[in-house]
């Protein structure tokens, strides 16, 4: 056996994604043990894959954890180590590591952190850039490449598609509250996951541009269409301000509560019952491509170009000049109900 480790702990949306690395590790690498080193957090999202043989967890914050986690590992051999976070604590664990060939972040023997040559077309354009901040975020704004793409291509694999693999009890739950409210039956179900936490407020849509869509929606189906409101544990009061908004819209659209409080996977077995998801660049986004949901996704500080949606979705980003700036207070008031409503209506006519 060939074991290599995977180092990929945050965020959410981007360990799932980066799933798409295990298909065409395995068909290079057939007798590969593939081990995936996360967050706490993040362990349910790699833990059901087919293709991972191990999960390892680890807390950065945690000194200890740190320790006890890299004791562990050091004391293997690994034929690669796939180093893909930035953060000093794993950087430093991948380089105490026995390794004959390791990609990706490092600590060198003089404390800085560096990356090796052969994943420089993704680090090239974050924080470790060798090439400093302000070229960093230009090639980011350059950048055409998907991210499953452009780790495929550094990796010598072939790309690949993320893939979540729900446990029969989540998709059991997802099912029930789907009969118990009568999601289906009247047309499409669209999933609204058009919020994004808190740090990232330019992301969103309003709570008013969002009912807006929905109405225009409803208005193009003539009301055969219903629309499950999806957010995180903070986005309750967000939620509740939508459905308040539905409820005195001209529309009227007809909008459900999915709740605020699931389990990871239960969530994601929600978006699983989507017939579209209207998403954000947020963990929802990456559970429905990694179901193979139809999505339609926007965009205004992050890069539209680095999502892979493999012919199952539409993208739409922001026209003002800060697109693509990683600024939290990047203007995203060309996300307009005009431009999203037309590819919603192709993806809801194509499914």
């Amino acid at each position: 056996m060939e074991p290599i480790l995977i180092i990929k702990t945050a965020a959410l949306g981007d360990v799932l994604r980066t799933t798409s690395i295990l298909p065409g590790l395995k068909a290079r690498h057939p007798s590969a043990g593939i081990v995936w080193l996360t967050a706490n957090a993040a362990r349910d999202l790699v833990r059901t894959h087919p293709l991972v043989a191990e999960v390892e967890t680890i807390d950065t914050k945690s000194a200890g954890s740190v320790e006890a986690v890299t004791q562990r590992l050091a004391a293997r051999e690994w034929s690669w180590v796939i180093s893909l976070d930035d953060e000093e604590p794993l950087c430093r664990l991948a380089s105490r590591l026995r390794a004959r060939q390791l990609s990706g972040a490092y600590e060198k023997t003089d404390g800085s952190r560096s990356y090796t040559r052969d994943v420089a077309p993704w680090f090239d354009m974050g924080l470790l850039s060798v090439h400093g901040k302000t070229r960093a975020d230009e090639l980011k704004v350059q950048n055409q490449e998907s991210q499953p793409a452009l780790y495929a291509r550094m990796l010598g694999i072939e790309m690949g598609q993320p893939r979540l693999v729900l446990p029969e009890s989540s998709r059991a739950r997802a099912a029930e509250l789907a009969r118990a409210g009568g999601w289906h039956g009247n047309g499409p179900l669209v999933g609204l996951n058009t919020g994004a936490g808190g740090r990232w407020l330019s992301k969103q849509l309003s709570p008013e541009r969002t009912v807006d869509l929905a109405g225009a929606l409803a208005r193009e189906l003539r009301g055969r269409v219903r629309f499950l409101v999806l957010g995180g544990e903070a986005e309750g009061p967000r939620t509740r301000e939508i459905m308040r908004l539905a409820s005195i819209h001209p529309c009227k659209p007809d909008c459900i509560d999915a709740g605020n409080d699931h389990a990871l996977l239960d969530f994601a077995a929600l978006v699983g019952e989507c017939d579209l998801l209207v998403s954000s660049d947020s963990l929802a986004l990456h559970m429905a491509v990694s179901l193979n949901r139809p999505v339609l996704a926007f965009f205004a500080p992050t890069s539209a170009a680095e999502i892979e949606l493999y012919g199952r979705g539409e993208k739409v980003w922001s026209t003002a000049p800060d697109y693509c700036s990683y600024q939290a207070s990047a203007d995203n008031a060309s996300l307009t109900t005009e431009r999203l409503l037309d590819p919603a209506l192709r993806l809801l006519r194509a499914d």
